[in-house]
């Protein structure tokens, strides 16, 4: 194999790995929004049982997130301003990955709420702090990808630049 190759080969590769990194997370931001917007009271107490702010802040806080968790998905599926919509992605990531943190730290036991109800654990649960802080990174790594190198296949960034 000429070693000439393997750069257009890589080059080549990037914007399905794009792809499949813009389509993934937008899964996962359609997926967590949709499972929130249906009650959006619950949204707010998984958002409270962090005690990191006050109800009241804690409520608005659950009533908004599922809305631009359904935004960022949306933009991410249809892939329109694809390396902003994956920046904002990756600082809400930033700041979930920070709040199961400081609630591990502190020794709260509560379900994050990223694709549940959320809330104080019962019945004997414990929290799985590390598996959910290296699922978050996972994703975290995916808009990274897209930050980086945003162009994509099948996407309206891709119409609007004139891809092929």
């Amino acid at each position: 194999m000429d070693l000439r190759q393997q750069p257009s080969r890589l080059a080549a590769a990037w914007p399905w790995i794009s792809t499949l990194a813009r389509l993934g997370l937008a899964a996962v931001f359609l997926i967590a929004g949709g499972l929130k917007v249906t009650d959006l009271a619950a949204s707010a107490r998984a958002v409270n049982a962090y005690d990191l702010m006050s109800y009241d802040t804690a409520k608005v806080i659950g009533a908004v997130q599922p809305f631009l968790e359904i935004a960022l998905g949306l933009l991410l599926l249809i892939g329109i301003a694809t390396r902003l919509s994956a920046a904002i992605a990756a600082v809400l990531l930033v700041i979930f990955i920070a709040g199961i943190v400081s609630a591990w730290a502190r020794g709260l036991q509560i379900d994050c709420g990223c694709f549940s109800k959320g809330g104080e654990l019962t019945g004997g649960r414990t929290a799985q702090y590390g598996l959910d802080i290296l699922r978050d990174v996972g994703f975290l790594a995916l808009a990274g990808i897209l930050v980086w190198k945003p162009r994509s296949k099948f996407s309206v960034d891709g119409l609007l630049m004139g891809d092929r």
